[in-house]
């Protein structure tokens, strides 16, 4: 492989969503904004958010993906992707649109099963609590 190329390894929980060979640079979204990738930056490690990821290969074309949040860590000339969930195959707009409605809502669901689960934990807690000073 030429040294001015990368590979692209996009992992998901449950298999491997692409492996791209001759990747020329990247560009995702952290909690800090826009983040883009060459191949002789130094090794690094990132926390994704829910957003567009887009990369560039050798010919020149650029793919665009809706990733969920995840991490991407640079070992080299490897980047390893890894996301809750990733699209592609659309256009740039329906890709913002999937973000925003499906990668979105999901966190916003999970917010709400996490805050009553830390109500029915409060809730066992005090139970054996009382039960504990009844004994």
């Amino acid at each position: 492989m030429d040294n001015q190329l990368m590979s692209l390894k996009i992992l998901l929980p449950f298999g491997v969503f692409s492996d791209v060979k001759e990747v020329s640079r990247m560009v995702m979204q952290t909690s800090e904004g826009s983040f883009g990738l060459l191949p002789h930056r130094l090794d690094c490690v990132a926390a994704l958010q829910p957003g567009i990821f887009s990369y560039e290969i050798a010919s020149g074309d650029t793919i665009y993906l809706a990733i969920d949040e995840g991490i991407l860590v640079k070992a080299g000339s490897l980047v390893k992707l890894s996301v809750r969930n990733a699209i592609a195959g659309l256009s740039l707009g329906k890709l913002h649109e999937a973000v925003q409605k499906q990668f979105l809502e999901l966190t916003e669901s999970e917010r709400n099963v996490r805050s009553v689960m830390a109500k029915m934990e409060v809730g066992l807690l005090l139970s054996l609590g009382k039960f504990q000073k009844e004994s």
